[in-house]
């Protein structure tokens, strides 16, 4: 967001106060500026883990809202986009990756209201965007100790002066957690506001307190993220320590006893939950391991990249009794970005899996445990190579080129029976179609032409429509997706997926088939893929014909080539002729699909492909 805004932020401000300025308050902005932030996802460092409310907040006319749910998002934006002044929603990107379903209608939120979540006796607790979850947590583990007044501040500009002052009268005591830099942050500006209400002042038993982010940038380790942000630790001793006086007499009274600590986690945090349990410090081990006997590490899942909270166990390189070396594969885990291999920090001997196949683990989760000749060789290392800006690992640098196909596929394909086959289809349809869409800029490619016809051959023939589960049993589905491959720079090869193709209409098939490209080009791609074929061509580089591979789950595979003019004879028989035609080459797995069975949906797939007429 300040990458994006910062040039001509103070420019835009200047502006838009003189103009309104010089109307004498009749001229409006309506405008709404949406953008992601905040840190609780490792790995986005001081570019993109900031939360910058405070210094937006710095220029008068500017409203300013942080949700910390899906509804409150939807019914902010909603009053944003209503409004005649300049809004700015700041969306915490831990929301992103939450899924809430909400059966009750959303509703508009007024700008300027905080929610109050809890209703205590004790203090007044306020928090916005993520540290709402933090304050929530924190007064879990007070228990029934504390009441307290729990505040989602909501909107930073207007905010809610009246209704939390009117709180802090009742309670006496105030804790003010944000995520944002200390210095100069919007809860040294509440309390401050709040402290100079003299009937506000008379009531305070005790000193405000501001839990928050330090002034320092946020870390690229994830380490020093968690060490810079607020989390219920700090919440809960905040809370103790404003509890734990009064002014009465002038003569500071315990206020009541407190529980224990929590005890740290032992494994990496999984999710925002678990981060507010955890303080690392320098000692912290990396994403490894906890001891078992003196030589055994429990090997876990590590931080795979910012918001991936999960991934699935795509190959187990190491048998249970196989000797490990330093920076060797173990196992390979695939995300919605890529597949990343966990290697051995240090030598031994893999004891066991706690995993299987095709299992879907969080990070910190157990993976295996691994009898180490040096149990400090693992505990000072790390348990995988990030990920260079390619995808590849260092040590795949370091031993020459890395492969083309990664190993979690290259084991896949040993259990395929491939079977080839090939016709060709006249293009002269595709082309007279192509010719009407580009003449109406209609966004109509061939490949796009071809995957409908393939969707459609799908529907008439079932088998086409099963996959491979990872346990080699075999499932029919009713409703299907399609893949479509993808070519990258650096020779790289993804798969985009139109979810549901069979369900759409020809207009929505265009939309999705064209933001799947997009999607597999700009890096977002699928965890996993469920379609049944995957539909990949060359025809672009001057290739006619090929034999594709085929990767489970997927049960067939089909090249399309370039069209091109071969001598054909017509149905009866007659003499042949030049006619442009394209050659469909289907490669398809022998131990899901006969040979029959796949003959009859090539044939179908050439019929549509020549007998293509663009929907209405």
């Amino acid at each position: 967001f300040i990458d994006f805004i910062a040039p001509g932020w103070n420019q835009l401000v200047t502006n838009w106060s003189t103009l309104r300025w010089r109307s004498n308050g009749e001229w409006t902005c309506p405008a709404v500026l949406y953008a992601p932030c905040g840190a609780y996802l490792p790995g986005g460092s001081l570019w993109h883990s900031q939360t910058n409310e405070a210094s937006i907040a710095h220029f008068p006319g500017i409203q300013i809202v942080m949700p910390s749910t899906a509804e409150d998002a939807a019914g902010l934006l909603w009053s944003a986009m209503r409004s005649d002044d300049p809004t700015i929603v700041l969306l915490p990107k831990h929301l992103l990756w939450v899924e809430r379903e909400y059966s009750k209608p959303l509703v508009p939120v007024p700008l300027g209201i905080a929610k109050q979540l809890r209703t205590g006796d004790d203090l007044t607790l306020v928090g916005w965007g993520n540290t709402v979850e933090v304050c929530a947590e924190a007064l879990r583990q007070l228990g029934d100790h504390v009441s307290a007044d729990l505040f989602d501040l909501r909107s930073i500009v207007p905010w809610d002066c009246e209704t939390l002052a009117r709180s802090v009268r009742r309670t006496g005591r105030l804790v003010i957690v944000q995520e944002d830099t200390e210095n100069c942050s919007v809860g040294q500006m509440i309390i401050s506001t709040l402290s100079g209400d003299a009937s506000v002042w008379s009531a305070l038993q005790a000193p405000p307190a501001l839990v928050s982010k330090g002034n320092v940038m946020i870390g690229y380790n994830p380490i020093l993220e968690f060490a810079a942000l607020p989390d219920a630790r700090r919440v809960v001793a905040a809370v103790r320590t404003v509890l734990a006086h009064s002014h009465s007499g002038g003569v500071p009274q315990p206020r009541t006893a407190f529980p224990p600590p929590t005890a740290l986690p032992d494994a990496p945090p999984r999710s925002l939950q678990d981060i507010q349990n955890f303080t690392p410090t320098a000692a912290t081990p990396a994403p490894v391991i906890r001891s078992l006997q003196d030589n055994e590490i429990t090997l876990r899942v590590p931080i795979l990249g910012e918001g991936i909270r999960a991934a699935r166990v795509v190959a187990l390189v190491k048998e249970p009794g196989d000797a490990i070396t330093p920076d060797e594969p173990l196992c390979e885990l695939e995300t919605d970005k890529a597949v990343y291999p966990v290697e051995a920090a240090g030598a031994g001997i893999l004891h066991e899996w706690l995993v299987k196949l095709g299992d879907t683990v969080e990070i910190g989760e157990a993976l295996a445990v691994v009898h180490a000749d040096a149990p400090a060789a693992w505990s000072s290392g790390h348990a995988q190579t990030a990920p260079a800006p390619d995808g590849f690992t260092d040590a795949d640098h370091a031993h020459g080129i890395a492969p083309a196909l990664s190993p979690a596929i290259t084991k896949r394909l040993g259990k395929v029976v491939p079977v080839y086959l090939t016709v060709n289809a006249r293009f002269e349809n595709i082309r007279a179609a192509r010719r009407h869409a580009k003449s109406r800029g209609e966004p109509v490619t061939p490949s796009l032409i071809a995957a409908w016809c393939i969707v459609r051959a799908i529907e008439k023939q079932p088998s086409f429509r099963r996959e491979v589960l990872p346990d080699d049993s075999i499932k029919q589905w009713e409703d299907f997706d399609l893949g479509l491959a993808v070519a990258l720079d650096g020779d790289r090869l993804v798969t985009a997926v139109i979810p549901l193709a069979n369900r759409m209409a020809w207009l929505d098939f265009v939309r999705g088939y064209n933001f799947a490209v997009e999607e597999a080009r700009g890096g977002r791609l699928h965890g996993e893929i469920h379609a049944p074929v995957i539909l990949t061509s060359l025809g672009g580089f001057g290739v006619r014909t090929g034999q594709p591979i085929l990767v489970p789950p997927a049960v067939g595979t089909l090249f399309i080539g370039e069209a091109h003019y071969e001598m054909q004879g017509d149905a009866e028989g007659g003499w042949p002729s030049a006619q442009e035609v394209v050659t469909l080459s289907l490669t398809f797995d022998h131990r899901v699909i006969n040979g029959a069975g796949a003959a009859a949906f090539i044939q179908d797939l050439k019929r549509f492909v020549e007998h293509f007429e663009m929907p209405a």
